[in-house]
Parts: C-alpha cells; sequence; structure tokens
C-alpha cells in the first residue's frame, strides 16, 4: 500500500498545470509633484472577457482623470494620475479584486524617499505606506516571491525534480543542484543587469525541451550516458537555460529603482530556498520507497519519467505552435 501511494506522489508531480504560473499583478504608485502621483497597474488575464480591476486609493487620493487602459500580452495595463490631499504615509493601498487567484507587488516611490515594496495576498490584500520604509521590505517580499515563483513554475520544478530522479548518488545530486544554481544565477544577473538577454518565446521552448531531454534520460533506467556520468555539466549547460526564464519572470515583476541588487539577490535565495525544499521532498520519498519497496521504485520512477515527458512535450508543442495558434 505504500509503494503505490508513493509511486502515485511520482506520477502527480509529473502531472500537467500550467507551465509557469507566476504571473502577478503588480501596482506602482509615483509622486510626481507635491500632491500628484500616477498610479499604474498590470492585470494578468485569462480571457479577453475580463474585466479591469482596479486598485483602492489610499484615503484622501481620488482620481484626478479617467484610467487609461490597454490590452497587453495575457495582462491588462492600466494608468491614471491620482491626486492626494497631503502625505499618504500611514494611509493604506490595496488590490482586494487583483490578489483573488494570485499575488500583487506594490511599489511605492515617494518624491526624494526611498521606493517601497510590498507583496498583496488574497488573505492581506492591503499595505500601509510607511513614512520610513523599513530596509528589509524588498528583501522579504522579493524573497518570498522567489520561492513562489520555483514552486508555482511547473517548468522549472519539473527539471528540478527530473534532475534529481536521474542523479541517484548524494554528492551527486548534491554537485549537480550547485551547478543549476550557480549558472542560472548568473543568467538571471546577466539579464537583470542588462549584460544580456535572450527572446523570452524561444527561451520557454528551449526550457520545455530540456525537461524532455531528461525525461528520456530518466526513461533508460541505468544506461551509462552522458547525463549520468557528468551531471553537473548537463545541469549547469540547462541551468544558463532557466536562468534566462527565471529572468523573464522577474522582468515581468518588475525591480524597485535603487534597490535593485537586493531584489535580485533576495529573489535568488528565494528560488534556491525553494528549490531546497523541492530536492529533499523527492530524497526523501525516493528514500522511503527503497526501504519499503525496492522492486517497486524502479517501475514508480519510470511512470514519473513519462509523465515528466510527456507534460515537458505538450509544453514544447504549445510553445513553438502559440504564435500561429494565436494569430
Amino acid at each position: 500500500m505504500i509503494a503505490r501511494l508513493i509511486a502515485l506522489v511520482l506520477l502527480l508531480c509529473a502531472t500537467p498545470a500550467a507551465a509557469d504560473e507566476l504571473r502577478p499583478a503588480s501596482i506602482s504608485f509615483e509622486q510626481v509633484g507635491e500632491d500628484d502621483w500616477q498610479l499604474g497597474w498590470k492585470q494578468p488575464i485569462a480571457s479577453r472577457d475580463a474585466a479591469l480591476a482596479y486598485p483602492v486609493l489610499p484615503d484622501g487620493c481620488t482620481w484626478a482623470e479617467p484610467v487609461r487602459g490597454r490590452a497587453a500580452v495575457a495582462a491588462m495595463v492600466a494608468v491614471a494620475a491620482v491626486r492626494c490631499a497631503g502625505s499618504p504615509a500611514g494611509k493604506r493601498i490595496g488590490a482586494p479584486d487583483l490578489v483573488v487567484t494570485g499575488d500583487a507587488l506594490v511599489r511605492i516611490a515617494p518624491l526624494g524617499r526611498p521606493v517601497q515594496a510590498y507583496r498583496l495576498t488574497a488573505s492581506e490584500p492591503f499595505a500601509t505606506i510607511a513614512a520610513k520604509p523599513d530596509a528589509w521590505q524588498v528583501w522579504r517580499s522579493y524573497f518570498a516571491i522567489g520561492v513562489e515563483h520555483i514552486l508555482m513554475g511547473w517548468d522549472h520544478l519539473l527539471f528540478v525534480i527530473a534532475l534529481v530522479l536521474l542523479v541517484t548518488r548524494g554528492w551527486a545530486v548534491v554537485g549537480a543542484a550547485t551547478a543549476f544554481t550557480v549558472a542560472h544565477s548568473l543568467t538571471l544577473a546577466a539579464v537583470t543587469l542588462g549584460f544580456a538577454g535572450l527572446p523570452q518565446r524561444p527561451v520557454e521552448a528551449l526550457i520545455a525541451l530540456s525537461i524532455v531531454f531528461l525525461a528520456v534520460e530518466l526513461a533508460r533506467g541505468g544506461r551509462e550516458t552522458l547525463t549520468r556520468r557528468l551531471p553537473w555539466l548537463v545541469a549547469f549547460s540547462f541551468g544558463l537555460l532557466h536562468g534566462f526564464g527565471f529572468a523573464g519572470a522577474l522582468r515581468e515583476i518588475g525591480l524597485p529603482e535603487g534597490e535593485v541588487p537586493a531584489a535580485l539577490v533576495s529573489f535568488n535565495l528565494g528560488v534556491e530556498a525553494g528549490q531546497l525544499v523541492v530536492i529533499a521532498a523527492v530524497l526523501a520519498i525516493r528514500w522511503l520507497l527503497s526501504r519499503s519497496a525496492p522492486q517497486v521504485e524502479p517501475r514508480a520512477i519510470r511512470v514519473a519519467a513519462y509523465g515528466i515527458g510527456i507534460t515537458g512535450s505538450y509544453w514544447l508543442v504549445e510553445r513553438v505552435l502559440s504564435p500561429w495558434i494565436v494569430g
């Protein structure tokens, strides 16, 4: 019974899901004059029929002009002028209608003062604007977003799961995970700081292809391959590619001006924390399976390999054909 349960868990790890779920709403509240502010926000949408949701202004602030909205890729973007009677410090800004199915990142930029960043959730849809921002605000917000990205970004998650299932030796797992971490940290930093860049659509297709590649290697069983001999090399190579994917997600979220290094480092640390949780969970499941029903372990891993491969293949076809389907 335990063996069947663990095999089911491994299969569920490979169940098709939305590939990159991190499409948070974002709000920018920027002061442009003594009493004048500009409010802009991005609202992810699942269909073209979705209605535009409006953030809740701080007390004493009113709309100074009609909202100007436009459609973007899988989102609606809006901007409007806002006039506030006095400082909004100590007052709340929120987006309860924007965080029903996800999170929102709020960026507040008063004139001549540090930028503030807050993460809104369905349980906490409001944030209080600080007169003097907490130095750890950016670190906390972007760390949580990094953890959420790796745990909800199923394409990156399946790659890590497949890598851990493929590499059976303890130190080999550590080496492969470290190589993957170093590689995607390099490209994430390079893209975020403007030293490199690739179009996002081909990157996402290649990430799906990397998942298919590992699934094929995993389905071969114990055959000696380059991936099994040098897992760190394969992990590093694909890690460079996945770093472009992380950078694309971070670009969608946005970075607070003046706090780019802190946001970049804390986001990356969050990704690593989430990744370590996933690696520990997969190793624990595999250890439990090998101790309770070792004869079932190869079959369970093969089932997971096929599930991961089918999911990666679906994403690959979808991402390659999506421009023609949308068109």
